[in-house]
C-alpha cells in the first residue's frame, strides 16, 4: 500500500458516489439505492483493508498524507490514523452501509436527495477521524452538520423542524467556540515561533504543548471552549437536551448514525485534541467533568425508567452510557481510557442495533409507545429474540461487548475515585431495571388491543432487516469474548494520551 492515498480514497469515495447518484435519473429509486449501498460497501471494504494493513505495534500516525492548502497561514491537507482513529473509521463505514441498507424500505420519497445526504454525511464523519490539521478537522466537523440537518428536517417525524433547529443551534454554538479555540491556538503558536508553518498541524501543536509553551491561563480558556463544543456533541449533562428530540424525530437510519457515530465525535475530540493540547486545563477541570459524568450516568438511567416512547428511552440511555466514556477519559488511567474507547465502539454497535429494531416495529405500527406494544413475542418472535439479545448487551451481560468497556472503566477509575465508582456500579441496577422492564412490557404478556387491531400488518422481520442486524450481533459477541481484538490497537494511542496529559503535572 506504499504510495497509495488510502485515507483520501476512504474519505472521498462516498462523495464520488454522491456525485454519481446526482446524475442518475430520479425515476429509478432502486438504482439510486443500489448505487448508494455499493458505494458504502466499497468504502467499508477499503476501511477493512486499512485495518488489516495497520501496524498495531508501530507508534505514531500511519498512512499520513500531507499537502499545502493555504500555505500563507500554515494550513495543510493532512491526514493520518493511529489505533484509535482507524477503529473509529471502520465503525463509521460499517454503520454507514448498514444504515443505507436499512433505509431501502422506509425512505420512499426524495430517495436521491436522501442517499446523497447520507453519503456526504459519511465523508464528514470519516474526515473528522483522519484529519491531522485543526482547520481541516473543523471543516469536516461542520460538514457533518448539514446533511444531518437535512436528514432529520426532511425525512423526520411530525416535530422534525423543532428537533432539527434545536440540534443545529446547540451544535452551532459548540462549533463557534471550537473555531475560536483553534484560531487562538494557531495565533499563539505563530506568535511564539514567528512562523505560520505548523500553526494548525496537530503533531507540531502537540509537541509545542508538551514543551509547556501554552500558558496556563490560555490553556484554561482554550480548553473550556473546546470542551464545551465536544461536550455538546457527546452529549454531556447538562448539554444533552437536544438528543432525545433529535432521536425521536430522526428516521431510523439517522438515529443509528447519530448514536453510533456522531456522539463519538465529541469523545474523540476530547481524547485527540482537548486533553493533549491543553493538559494543565484538563487536570484543572477534571473533577468537575467527572462529577458531570456521574450525574449523566445516574440521570440518564433514572429518566429512562419513566420514558413512554421506545426511542426516547434509548436516547436517554445513551446519555447514561456515554457518561462512562467521559468518566474513563478524565481519570487519566490506561485501563479506564481503554474502557472508555471500547465503550464508544460497543455503544455504537449496541445502540445502533436497538434503533434499527425500534424502526422495524415502527414501520409496521407507526407508533413507538411502550404501552401499546404488549405481546410482540407472539406476533414477531424473531424480532423479540433479537431485541432481547441487544437489550442484554446494553444492560452489560458478561460475555457480550457491553460488559467489557464499563468494567474496564470501573477498574481504571477505582484508584482515582472509589466513591464515584461505587455509585456508578449501583446505577447498573437501574440500567437493568429500565431495560428489562421495557422488554417485558413490549415483548411479553397478552397481545395488546392496539396490535390486535393491526391484524396481519404486524409481521416478523424481513431478510433485509435481519441482514442489517446480524453483523452487529456477531461483533457484539466477538468483542465480548475477545476484547483484545480492539484493545491491541489502543496501546499506542493510550500511552500517547497519558504522556501528553502527564505533561501538565510534570510527568
Amino acid at each position: 500500500m506504499s504510495g497509495l492515498p488510502i485515507l483520501s480514497l476512504i474519505t472521498f469515495l462516498p462523495l464520488l458516489g454522491a456525485v454519481l447518484i446526482a446524475v442518475l435519473p430520479s425515476g429509478d429509486p432502486n438504482l439510486i439505492r443500489r448505487t448508494a449501498l455499493g458505494t458504502a460497501l466499497a468504502t467499508w471494504v477499503l476501511s477493512l483493508i486499512l485495518l488489516v494493513a495497520f501496524a498495531r505495534t508501530q507508534a505514531g500516525f500511519q498512512f499520513t498524507e500531507a499537502a499545502d492548502w493555504i500555505p500563507s497561514f500554515g494550513i495543510q491537507y493532512k491526514l493520518g490514523v493511529d489505533g484509535l482513529s482507524v477503529l473509529m473509521v471502520v465503525l463509521t463505514t460499517t454503520l454507514s452501509w448498514i444504515s443505507i441498507l436499512a433505509s431501502f424500505g422506509p425512505i420512499k420519497f426524495r430517495v436521491k436527495e436522501y442517499m446523497i445526504s447520507f453519503l456526504v454525511l459519511e465523508v464528514g464523519m470519516i474526515g473528522v477521524f483522519v484529519a491531522l490539521d485543526l482547520f481541516l478537522f473543523y471543516i469536516f466537523w461542520e460538514l457533518v452538520l448539514v446533511p444531518m440537518y437535512l436528514i432529520i428536517g426532511i425525512w423526520g417525524g411530525a416535530n422534525r423542524i423543532y428537533a432539527t433547529m434545536k440540534f443545529v443551534l446547540y451544535t452551532l454554538v459548540g462549533s463557534l467556540l471550537m473555531l475560536v479555540a483553534i484560531l487562538a491556538t494557531a495565533f499563539t503558536y505563530q506568535a511564539a515561533t514567528g512562523s505560520w508553518a505548523g500553526a494548525f498541524d496537530y503533531e507540531k501543536l502537540q509537541a509545542f504543548a508538551a514543551a509547556g509553551s501554552f500558558g496556563q491561563n490560555f490553556q484554561l480558556l482554550a480548553f473550556l471552549a473546546l470542551f464545551l463544543a465536544f461536550a455538546i456533541k457527546v452529549p454531556m449533562f447538562p448539554f444533552h437536551t437536544w438528543l432525545p428530540d433529535a432521536h425521536t424525530e430522526a428516521p431510523t437510519a439517522g438515529s443509528v448514525i447519530l448514536a453510533g457515530v456522531l456522539l463519538k465525535l465529541g469523545a474523540y475530540g476530547l481524547i485527540r485534541f482537548a486533553v493533549p493540547l491543553y493538559p494543565y486545563a484538563a487536570h484543572t477541570f477534571a473533577w468537575p467533568i467527572i462529577v458531570l459524568s456521574v450525574i449523566a450516568i445516574v440521570y440518564g438511567a433514572i429518566v429512562s425508567i419513566v420514558q413512554p416512547d421506545l426511542k426516547r428511552l434509548i436516547a436517554y440511555s445513551s446519555v447514561s452510557h456515554m457518561g462512562f466514556v467521559t468518566l474513563g477519559i478524565f481519570v487519566f488511567t490506561a485501563t479506564a481510557l481503554q474502557g472508555a474507547i471500547l465503550q464508544m465502539i460497543n455503544h455504537g454497535l449496541i445502540t445502533g442495533g436497538l434503533f434499527l429494531l425500534v424502526g422495524v416495529v415502527y414501520e409496521r405500527t407507526h407508533d413507538r409507545s411502550i404501552a401499546k406494544m404488549g405481546g410482540l413475542s407472539a406476533t414477531m418472535p424473531i424480532w423479540s429474540t433479537v431485541f432481547g439479545f441487544f437489550i442484554l448487551a446494553s444492560a452489560g451481560l458478561p460475555g457480550l461487548s457491553g460488559f467489557v468497556g464499563e468494567f474496564l472503566v470501573f477498574v481504571g477509575s477505582f484508584v482515582y475515585a472509589p466513591g464515584i465508582v461505587v455509585a456508578s456500579i449501583i446505577v447498573m441496577v437501574l440500567v437493568a431495571t429500565y431495560l428489562l422492564w421495557m422488554f417485558q412490557r413490549v415483548a411479553f404478556g397478552p397481545v395488546s388491543d392496539f396490535l390486535a387491531g393491526l391484524g396481519d400488518h404486524v409481521t416478523d422481520m424481513s431478510r433485509v432487516e435481519f441482514a442489517t442486524l446480524a453483523p452487529l450481533a456477531a461483533l457484539i459477541v466477538v468483542f465480548g469474548l475477545f476484547p483484545s481484538l480492539i484493545l491491541d490497537f489502543l496501546n499506542g494511542p493510550v500511552q500517547h494520551f497519558l504522556v501528553a496529559a502527564g505533561s501538565a503535572v510534570g510527568g
